[in-house]
């Protein structure tokens, strides 16, 4: 299996370290964030990643090749022109991925989780999705909505009140997405965006047609490290 961190960001919610740095390489205790999520996913003999790089790029460049990937394959793909968001910048890589069947993971550099990507597999494969996205119950400002069935129906800004419904349902449920996507190559034959574009679009598009999955990841370790006193919060929950 293969993988993509998403390591573009300017990680503006992380300043002021990221006015000098990519948030990739904010450490907690003594390990940057892209450091973790490499061994993270070696962990689960995921060793072939994607690394997409834009907010001083050569600095995350520097760091693999000082480290030499953590013992893994790291291939760039280089945003510095523009940065794509998440969609675009996977749309960009697909090359990557096509020449397998095989699911592959995604997921975004600056959140921190000891999730078992086997459970994670399994469930994606036995409901035949198209892309299984990890999802809790934590409070946010976004979330997807699901049916009963952890189908992916829609999305809702509780901020602006702004809704998108994709599949009609009078029970739906939201369920907050923790950046960590596990996704079947063929999803590349049905993004009909290009350029710069996220995938909430694309799966809240797809969703309409095609089985698009929340997996609920229970009482794992999560944090989004988006913040600087989230630092220090990272520090006590991980090693």
């Amino acid at each position: 299996m293969k993988a993509m961190i998403l390591a573009a960001g300017l990680g503006t919610r992380l300043k002021p370290f990221t006015n000098n740095h990519p948030k990739a390489l904010a450490e907690v205790n003594g390990k940057s964030l892209l450091q973790r999520n490499v061994e993270y996913l070696k962990s689960f003999g995921i060793t072939e990643i994607m690394i997409n790089v834009h907010h001083f790029a050569s600095q995350i460049i520097e760091s693999i090749s000082n480290n030499s990937g953590w013992g893994t394959k790291i291939i760039i793909s280089d945003e510095t022109d523009e940065p794509l968001e998440t969609g675009g910048g996977l749309k960009k890589a697909a090359w990557f991925f096509q020449d397998s069947d095989e699911p592959f993971i995604l997921l975004n550099a600056d959140i921190l989780t000891d999730l078992d990507l086997e459970k994670l597999l399994e469930y994606h494969k036995l409901n035949k999705a198209l892309a299984t996205l990890a999802v809790s119950n934590r409070d946010t400002s976004r979330y997807f909505l699901f049916d009963e069935n952890n189908l992916l129906s829609g999305w809702e800004n509780i901020k602006t009140n702004q809704k998108i419904i994709t599949r009609p349902n009078s029970n739906l449920t939201r369920k907050a997405f923790s950046g960590l996507h596990i996704i079947s190559p063929e999803i590349f034959k049905h993004i009909t965006q290009t350029g710069k574009f996220s995938m909430v679009d694309v799966y809240l598009e797809l969703s309409k047609t095609y089985i698009i999955k929340g997996f609920d990841q229970g009482n794992c370790k999560f944090l989004d490290v988006g913040k600087p006193e989230s630092i220090a919060q990272a520090e006590l929950m991980f090693d």
